[in-house]
């Protein structure tokens, strides 16, 4: 609230000059307000992804159905198994095209401990690739069990 006023003009004598102005000065508050809208205006695009996508159509949008499916267990150690037998590199790849060659629209379901290292994610992914097998679904619901290991 301000207090003072603008000069009314002269008084009689005897009258105060300077009495409290009521009123409400709102040319600040429009300003800011203004102000905030503009850079609402502004940074509002900014806040959505810039990449654009041309997406496929369809009616429902389903989990995998997949008949066929491999299951990849790479443990905190980095060590791999498919479907509960341990592997090493070079058997996974030869396991892996004998299961492409037989149906390669198999589906290989991934599943890793939290503290695998992202670069040893990406080498079973390529040596599931290399076989032939590129549906590749990652599993996260709880820790993966692992043959003849106790959590």
């Amino acid at each position: 609230m301000a207090f003072g006023g603008f000069d009314p003009g002269p008084q009689p004598t005897g009258a105060r000059s300077h009495q409290p102005m009521g009123d409400i000065n709102v040319t600040p508050l429009v300003d800011v307000m203004l102000v905030l809208l503009v850079i609402f205006i502004l940074t509002a695009p900014l806040l959505t992804t810039a990449i654009r996508l041309d997406l496929p159509q369809t009616p429902a949008a389903r989990p995998s159905e997949s008949d066929r499916r491999v299951v990849l267990v790479v443990d905190k150690d980095g060590e791999v198994y498919l479907d509960d037998a341990k592997l090493s590199p070079a058997s996974l790849l030869v396991r892996l095209q004998a299961v492409a060659r037989a149906h390669p629209e198999t589906e290989v379901q991934l599943r890793a401990d939290a503290q695998v290292a992202y670069g040893r994610m990406v080498e079973v992914i390529g040596v599931a690739q290399q076989a032939g097998l590129s549906r590749v679904g990652f599993v996260a619901d709880g820790p993966a069990p692992v043959a003849g290991r106790t959590p």
